[in-house]
């Protein structure tokens, strides 16, 4: 992993996540009653010896910072960096969580992000950037895909899985030819020709991603200032070599209130997609422990004369006898009251359901939603 330098994109609003990015940015939000969503691309990063990694964030970016430091500052193998405020939050006056940092320049894309922060991720001691999300779930190891990108000699080399072709839409779409160079990447697509996508983590050449960026900046054409819909699809226009590397087991990109839901569900299947004991543990309480005659996954003990099946029970969340737990998630804080059903739904974190609840109601939902493919 030497020269191997890592971006963690964690700027997004999460606007299509609803309420539960009402009190928190969406790296933060909690996930399979162990971690929070920027745990997986950080535990990926430390599991892989990354030597750096530069957090890309923005929105409530204290509380982010917090966490972040507290969980993950110390593995000597892997250096955080908080790009212009590394300095200030290493200091004696750093502002704790909750306080407002110097505001960073507002971006349009994740492009921008590279943009805003191009000294710190573009500075000596690295030849190849890897470009992470903090909002997907998945347990990997980036080393053999390092290794193949550097005997191939590729410009990028980008993660890609073969899903359900139906599904593609949601994702973007990867064309590639028999050596798995890539011919195309079109995001969301209407009308999908392949069933690959790419799972949004990739490494670039940093010479080469600087030149396309410049190039990107410099023109005249209108761009959406996206790494996915602009950095990328310029590099194969330009018929650089850009590499597939497929990407085995659980990958899922948690965009969405019912992906939330249905992608925490999906790991309690057996044999699970991620062992209980391979999940981040960031959260404070005991590991989450599986019971096999509930099918659920328990962060909290459950008094006598409840029925919970096929449900994440985040720590901290209190069960009241009579209650009924179907297919759902409870958040961290949450209480389902006596007698009270909650099925194929979500509990939010620090909420008191008194009343039934069934499936995902339009209050839980984000502006945009759509059905949750199988991974």
């Amino acid at each position: 992993m030497d020269g191997v330098r890592g971006a963690l994109l964690a700027g997004g609003l999460g606007e299509r996540m609803g309420p539960l990015t009402a009190r928190t940015c969406k790296p933060l939000v909690p996930y399979a009653a162990s971690c929070r969503l920027v745990d997986f691309s950080l535990a990926n990063a430390v599991r892989s010896g990354l030597p750096e990694v530069v957090l890309l964030s923005l929105h409530r970016e204290s509380d982010l910072v917090h966490h972040v430091m507290t969980h993950w500052d110390y593995h000597p193998g892997t250096r955080l960096h908080f790009g212009p405020h590394d300095e200030l939050l290493r200091g004696d006056d750093a502002p704790g969580p909750g306080r407002t940092l110097p505001a960073r320049p507002t971006e349009r894309g994740t492009a921008d992000a590279l943009l805003a922060n191009a000294e710190h991720l573009f500075a000596p001691g690295a030849s190849d950037l890897l470009v992470q999300h903090a909002d997907h779930v998945y347990v990997f190891d980036y080393r053999p895909m390092v290794a193949a990108h550097r005997a191939s000699g590729a410009h990028c080399t980008i993660g890609v899985q073969r899903i359900e072709r139906r599904y593609v839409k949601l994702f973007g779409m990867v064309e590639v030819d028999a050596d798995l160079r890539v011919r195309a990447l079109v995001e969301k697509p209407s009308d999908p020709t392949s069933d690959l996508i790419f799972t949004a983590f990739c490494l670039i050449r940093i010479d080469a991603l600087r030149e396309v960026l410049g190039d990107l900046t410099a023109g005249d054409d209108p761009w959406q200032h996206d790494i996915s819909r602009d950095v990328l699809p310029r590099m194969i226009a330009q018929d650089r070599p850009v590499r597939a590397f497929p990407v085995p087991g659980y990958w899922a990109d948690i965009g969405t209130v019912d992906r939330y839901h249905a992608e925490q569900l999906k790991l309690l299947r057996q044999p699970h997609p991620i062992p209980p004991d391979a999940l981040p543990r960031t959260l404070r309480s005991a590991a989450p422990r599986f019971d096999p005659d509930r099918g659920s996954l328990l962060g909290t003990e459950l008094p006598g004369s409840t029925v919970v099946e096929q449900s994440v029970l985040h720590p901290g969340c209190r069960i009241e006898r009579g209650a009924r737990v179907l297919r759902s998630v409870v958040l961290p804080g949450a209480t389902v009251a006596r007698d009270v059903t909650v099925r194929d739904s979500i509990v939010l974190a620090g909420e008191h359901l008194t009343t039934d609840r069934h499936g995902l109601a339009l209050s839980l939902l984000g502006p945009e939603h759509g059905s949750a493919p199988p991974t």
